[in-house]
């Protein structure tokens, strides 16, 4: 990354430093310490929650580790804090490791109520142990080695320190591998995983870090407050209060949770001092509100509410004289592979059962390398699922799946990407607030060992679709056939030697099937084996070389598209008796 990308945030550091040397008051002294404190565990639930989508509910965990072991080193050790909030960050990344490879096989709502779980049970353990207040003991000789200063001015630049350390961290991470490894985890599992991301392992990294800063975070909170109680550091409002100034400031940004903190630590922590007496619980209806307020006004948080009107701004501006997308050219006839080439891909009784219903069954069938196999059917005929056998997204009830000689039959998504093994998805899968560039480069990553070999595999797939002239734009701005096509470059920048095409023309008219199908047909010819799902009968005539028809499940006909499409048992199961009279010579 370049300096200029950490000028913002050292531009903030040197004002709110200013401003924090200006204020004398220990109470508003304290309050601009904890709006720093809180946008650091902000930042911490956004590393997991933020980047991932996968929302916790426990981070009270890792920050009430980190304060307890802070304290309790202090009290029964005698270490400084400067040891213990290091060792608070290694004990809170340990946990999160130890949470998270149980609770990640849980999805949604079940992963949510299982994080809240957490926090709730160490508070009772912590009560247990006899720990109902554990104060810090007062140092009077060299309290500076216990973090111990009169002027509380001290405090504040230190939790300055931290949360530019923790912004710098989050910005390097989010502008990383890392980083859109998560972010395309967020938007969509299934199409990570098919460009080659291992999920579980990029959400274990993800879910250490931010729980070593959530310990480092409650070390320090714990200093600042010299008490620590189990409701202080494990209860429901400390895991609110994260949660909800990242929400309302911005999810998945650097800058979500300071925004967040700095508008709402204020405003609940006056309302508490002035009405918290007659009004108990000010500060959790305060964060309730907000809740509401940024659900209905701005469902991603104000930073992206702001970022989204500049940038339609800028885009209707720079729309004038935009460049248009080159076209691929059309091919002329392709020569199918001779009978003398080597299979890449072969199947063998391949079966899918869910309980009573056999989906797929006893499928078989080879594809020499350079191929085009159209996989065609029904509704219902078992199409997708095959695909999804042969992808390592389902594992087979029976049967064998071969990919160059090597038994890959139950081998994960990540995995077979990893082999060479591309695939497309019938619901298109982009990752919409990423560029062209941004979606496809993650599935470079699973090629390249740098960003910059990551950047230059993502061009020259986006070159090989004829996508180059707006690789800038934000998939979420893409037309059907765009879309399509990012697609087909997300898995080209993964050099695969087999492609699985999910429906790759659904949606386009006529002249857009034209041009997809024309580049389908130049990958062929650059050697790469193709297996292709599609109803567009029409074009996939004049595309593949080879059908394989299913119906409810099993092969009907399998040959050559002349003989297939003539197929009395493949016109009345599929085709109708219209197909005749229409298709193509």
């Amino acid at each position: 990354m370049q300096f200029r990308s950490f000028l913002p945030i050292l531009a903030f550091a040197a004002g709110f430093a200013l401003l924090s040397l200006a204020v004398t008051n220990s109470y508003y002294q304290l309050m601009l310490t904890l709006v720093l404190v809180w946008a650091c565990f902000g930042l911490s639930w956004n590393v997991l929650s933020g980047y991932t989508g996968l929302v916790s509910f426990g981070h009270a965990a890792f920050f009430g580790l980190g304060a307890y072991a802070t304290a309790l080193g202090q009290n029964h050790f005698d270490l400084s804090p400067w040891l213990m909030i290091p060792a608070s960050a290694l004990i809170g990344g340990a946990a999160g490791l130890a949470i998270g490879y149980p609770t990640f096989r849980l999805r949604g709502h079940y992963f949510a109520l299982a994080m809240l779980a957490y926090p709730l049970a160490l508070l009772y353990v912590f009560e247990w142990l006899g720990y109902q207040e554990l104060t810090l003991p007062i140092k009077r000789e060299n309290p500076a080695a216990y973090m111990q200063f009169s002027d509380h001015r001290i405090y504040t630049l230190l939790a300055l320190g931290l949360l530019v350390a923790v912004m710098v961290l989050s910005l390097a991470i989010e502008r990383s591998r890392f980083g859109r490894a998560l972010l395309a985890i967020k938007q969509n599992e299934a199409a990570a995983e098919a460009a080659g991301i291992d999920t579980l392992a990029w959400k274990l990294r993800s879910i250490a870090v931010s729980g070593a800063i959530a310990g480092m975070v409650g070390g320090f909170y714990a200093v600042v407050l010299l008490v620590v109680t189990p409701p202080s550091v494990f209860g429901m409002l400390v895991s609110a209060q994260a949660l909800t100034v990242t929400m309302f400031g911005g999810i998945g940004s650097v800058w979500g949770p300071v925004i967040g903190s700095a508008i709402l630590i204020p405003v609940a922590e006056v309302l508490h001092a002035e009405l918290g007496a007659r009004v108990p619980g000010i500060q959790g209806v305060i964060f309730g509100l907000a809740i509401i307020g940024v659900i209905l006004l701005a469902p991603e948080g104000i930073y992206w509410k702001l970022r989204d009107r500049w940038r339609r701004r800028a885009g209707a501006a720079a729309t004038t004289g935009a460049a248009v997308p080159t076209e691929p050219a059309a091919l002329p006839p392709r020569t199918p592979p001779g009978s003398d080439a080597p299979v890449v891909l072969r199947v063998r009784n391949l079966s899918k059962s869910f309980g009573g219903l056999k989906a797929v069954r006893d499928v078989s069938f080879d594809v020499p390398q350079g191929a085009i196999l159209g996989i065609i059917g029904p509704n219902g005929a078992g199409k997708t699922t095959l695909f999804n056998l042969l992808n390592g997204f389902l594992p087979p009830s029976a049967g064998e799946v071969q990919f160059e000689g090597r038994d890959t039959t139950g081998l994960k998504p990540h995995a077979l990407c990893r082999l060479g093994v591309g695939r497309t998805f019938q619901v298109m899968r982009p990752f919409l607030r990423m560029s062209i560039a941004e979606n496809v480069v993650v599935g470079a990553y699973v090629r390249a060992r740098t960003d910059a070999e990551a950047r230059r595999l993502a061009a020259d797939a986006i070159e090989r679709v004829g996508l180059s002239a707006i690789a800038d734009r934000p998939a979420s701005a893409l037309t059907t056939k765009e879309l399509r096509l990012m697609e087909l470059a997300r898995a080209l920048a993964g050099q695969p030697k087999l492609l699985l095409l999910d429906e790759t023309l659904a949606g386009l008219g006529h002249g857009e099937a034209d041009e997809v199908v024309a580049v389908i047909r130049r990958l062929a010819g650059e050697a790469i084996t193709i297996v292709i799902i599609e109803h567009t009968m029409q074009a996939m005539v004049r595309l593949v070389d080879h059908f394989v028809v299913l119906d409810h499940g099993a092969v009907l006909v399998d040959g050559e598209p002349a003989a297939v499409t003539r197929d009395p048992r493949v016109i009345e199961a599929y085709l109708g008796k219209k197909w005749m009279a229409n298709a193509p010579a």
